[in-house]
């Protein structure tokens, strides 16, 4: 077969390597830029929001890649709850950036764990 292209494929030990350095920078990206914004509430840009949106991207980021890493090595309750503390930490974190009562983010960050709690529950649940 004279026609016949080569075909290459991705070694099995390479295929998944992008996705687990490409979450966390995405996410530490938008979650810093974000960060950013609220704390700057239309105001010029200073050296100040930008080290404070790099360090919140940066936690972000670190912690979303550790807790990907460890997750799939805990029981499905655990890792329903570590991933819903995250995602209500970090969510109440930045709602708290905009000026809302204590108890309006807490409630707020609850509400969204739940929601998280229930999702990777049933996610963990049903693919076991």
């Amino acid at each position: 077969m004279a026609h016949a292209a080569p075909v290459y494929s991705v070694p099995a030990a390479r295929a998944g390597a992008t996705a687990r350095w490409a979450g966390p920078v995405l996410l530490a990206v938008v979650y810093g830029l974000w960060a950013c914004a609220i704390r700057r509430d239309g105001g010029p840009i200073t050296t100040g929001n930008v080290l404070f949106g790099v360090v919140a991207g940066l936690v972000a980021g670190a912690v979303f890649a550790a807790l990907h890493r460890l997750a799939p090595t805990l029981p499905r309750e655990l890792r329903a709850l570590t991933w819903a503390a995250f995602a209500g930490i970090a969510f109440g974190f930045l709602y708290s950036l905009s000026d809302a009562s204590v108890l309006r983010s807490v409630g707020m960050a609850l509400a969204l764990t739940a929601a998280v709690f229930v999702a990777v529950f049933y996610r963990a649940y049903t693919s076991e």
